[in-house]
């Protein structure tokens, strides 16, 4: 079985939606990842077999971003391409698609990434306006007494008035913040634990810039107005707990999650190369790091919705032959403060290890020096199809400048998933 390895990547600067990025959709936004990519590894065009794309916000009339992506970079046209969507680990998809398609001989070279425009979402029409417009529109015959009948029936404030977009759960109408207020207070998380992790993931990201840690990560982006965004525009390097206290929460009234220590709206694009360990001897690419193994879980988003990640860490533990306490690093997608600790005190129960993963003892605890050492998603921002790339390419490097040999990623996603994967020096 041929060995997939990580060979460098790019993404853009990360920032808050409905800002910099409003005039860049998700496919202009993967357009600039994928070119960086690939001149910054000068990988040769002729040489990649296929784009694996990951989204969550599609564009109606072209949702597989990966080919419009190698459209419009005159890609060679043989090139084939898919886009997967799974919710926040969308860009882990691509990638664990594109290791699994490399490891089964399936192809040698794959560009792997994930892009999202929450500023371009797409605002959808009630189902009533379709239901009473489309017999007319579609119909060969419809005349004049149709349309005047049609305009009879519609309803400005039912049928005519857009629905606001709300980043909510289909199966139960809560919203995603809505459920992790519930598994905050489930498992005793106060205001001040989130707190301090947001302004630590805020200081991480802020020094992992100063020290130019993203440098040979991050594109600048040139806007259409000619200015340049060149650093991710949410990180606060100045933020602290004292200011994060004075903030409202904005999911209940006697809440603990505030627009702090939440991750905001953000859009961005990621994009890695991926190739097998010849492909990548004979291309002249530097191998920064191999997936080793990966697992996705689902659990019940009636109960708790973003806990998917203490499942499926332990699983790809396993799968990799590995013990929490043996990897170098952790990256948990930092959905929101509460999450990310109601994930390590799961793995840190022996009563949920027992209830919920057949396991005898807890699989154990995450240490602060460990946890995303370079800030997380509440301080870099989360473009949803992307950020499982960002923690990929990071992580990545992270392997191959420093000592550390192992890293493992957790991320949270809609519809109650969990994904996690192991990464390992090549």
């Amino acid at each position: 079985m041929a060995r997939a390895l990580i060979c460098g990547g790019a993404r853009t600067p990360f920032v808050r939606a409905f800002a910099e990025y409003t005039e860049l959709d998700t496919i202009a936004l993967g357009v600039i990842a994928v070119r960086a990519a690939l001149e910054r590894t000068g990988l040769r065009h002729d040489a990649i077999d296929a784009v694996i794309w990951g989204g969550v916000i599609l564009p109606p009339t072209a949702p597989n971003v990966g080919r419009e992506i190698v459209l419009d970079l005159k890609l060679p046209p043989r090139i084939e391409a898919r886009t997967v969507t799974r919710a926040c680990a969308s860009g882990l998809q691509a990638i664990t698609d594109a290791v699994a398609a490399i490891e089964r001989g399936d192809a040698d070279v794959i560009i792997a990434g994930g892009s999202d425009s929450t500023s371009n979402a797409a605002l959808t029409m009630p189902e009533t306006l379709i239901r009473k417009v489309g017999p007319v529109v579609m119909g060969k015959k419809a005349g004049i007494g149709d349309w005047l009948g049609l305009a009879a029936k519609l309803s400005i404030k039912n049928d005519l008035l857009p629905r606001q977009p709300r980043v909510a759960e289909r199966s139960t109408g809560q919203l995603m913040g809505e459920a992790a207020e519930d598994m905050a207070r489930r498992h005793g998380i106060s205001r001040e634990a989130q707190d301090a992790l947001s302004v630590r993931s805020h200081h991480r990201a802020a020094a992992a810039w100063d020290a130019g840690r993203f440098d040979a990560e991050v594109v600048p982006v040139t806007l259409p107005d000619g200015r340049v965004v060149s650093r991710d525009t949410i990180v606060r390097a100045d933020t602290s707990a004292e200011a994060l206290a004075k903030l409202r929460p904005v999911f209940s009234k006697e809440g603990t999650l505030t627009a702090a220590n939440s991750t905001p709206l953000t859009d961005g694009a990621a994009a890695v190369i991926i190739a097998s360990e010849e492909a990548a001897a004979r291309l002249g690419l530097t191998p920064l790091a191999a997936v080793r193994s990966w697992a996705y879980v689902g659990v019940d988003p009636a109960d708790q919705l973003l806990l998917g990640p203490a499942l499926a860490m332990p699983r790809a533990l396993a799968r990799a032959g590995l013990e929490l306490g043996d990897v170098d690093r952790v990256d948990l997608h930092e959905a929101f403060a509460s999450v990310v600790l109601c994930v390590r005190k799961a793995l840190e129960s022996d009563a949920f290890a027992r209830e919920r993963l057949g396991r005898d003892r807890a699989v154990g605890a995450i240490d602060d020096a460990r946890l995303n050492v370079h800030g997380g998603s509440v301080a870099l921002g989360h473009p949803f199809g992307a950020t499982g790339v960002r923690m990929a390419l990071t992580m990545a490097r992270e392997l191959h400048l420093t000592d550390a040999r192992t890293a493992l990623l957790g991320i949270c996603a809609a519809g109650g998933l969990g994904a996690a994967a192991v990464l390992e020096r090549p």
